[in-house]
């Protein structure tokens, strides 16, 4: 019903939809700036950087789609508004994330899926099946990571009931830094985003080996193919942990 309701009025629809392509492709512009005054970026090439940008922002464009609502949470909380989802015949984890469901984000998925196409006609790789599979397959990978993500911080929500700013950090800003080499960091950073919160495993240890880049921390290129087991335990981690904030949701008393 939201998605009819957003599609009855179609200008309007292809105008914020064009706004969501056009604000997510400043930060392919800013890139481009950045290659305008230099050759290399942390040792990458304009088409391998293009390669992470579009692998991140594609991956995260298919998660915010569907899961983006779940920010919201928090306000459900506060006001005891989450009782209406508890009454209701179906899962409160598919309701959060149909609240206001916002069919413009999909501009975001055609922004990076563009970059990604641009990237994989210039970069320079030998391609073999395994290269080839890879790629759609960090793409699926990296979206249930992402997802987990918006989960474990929707269900952090329950706790704490203002921190989607703090969630944003990891789900918007995670995407921001996988747009970039991983060597452009310190590397405690980068342990952070591969043993603490696994975001390395959207796409620079999948994608680093797709262009036959080294893996940071010195991890060998195995590493690459635990992308989708890793998802796997996210969402089983991130799904354990919706179920704690679910069962320690109080209501408002009123």
């Amino acid at each position: 019903m939201g998605i009819r309701s957003q599609l009855t009025y179609r200008l309007s629809f292809a105008a914020t939809t064009f706004g969501n392509l056009a604000a997510t492709a400043f930060d392919f512009v800013t890139i481009l700036l950045m290659f305008s005054q230099v050759r290399a970026l942390g040792g990458f090439s304009l088409p391998e950087v293009a390669f992470l940008y579009g692998t991140s922002t594609t991956a995260f464009g298919l998660t915010d789609l569907v899961m983006g609502s779940t920010e919201r949470i928090g306000s459900r909380v506060r006001d005891g508004t989450l009782d209406v989802l508890l009454l209701r015949p179906a899962p409160v984890l598919a309701q959060v994330a149909a609240d206001r469901f916002a069919l413009r984000r999909i501009g975001r998925i055609v922004q990076g899926g563009a970059v990604l196409a641009y990237a994989l006609a210039a970069v320079d790789v030998d391609w073999d099946p395994v290269r080839v599979a890879m790629v759609p397959l960090m793409v699926l990978s990296g979206g249930l990571i992402f997802a987990a993500v918006f989960v474990v911080g929707a269900a952090f929500q329950f706790w704490a009931q203002d921190v989607a700013e703090v969630q944003s950090a990891f789900t918007y800003g995670g995407t921001t830094l996988l747009q970039y080499p991983p060597g452009l960091f310190a590397k405690d950073l980068v342990r952070g985003a591969t043993f603490v919160v696994p975001l390395a495993f959207v796409n620079w240890m999948p994608a680093l080996y797709v262009l036959r880049r080294p893996l940071p921390l010195g991890m060998p290129d195995g590493v690459a193919f635990l992308a989708p087991a890793v998802a796997v335990l996210c969402c089983a981690l991130a799904g354990l942990v919706w179920r704690l904030g679910i069962r320690s949701y109080r209501s408002t008393g009123s």
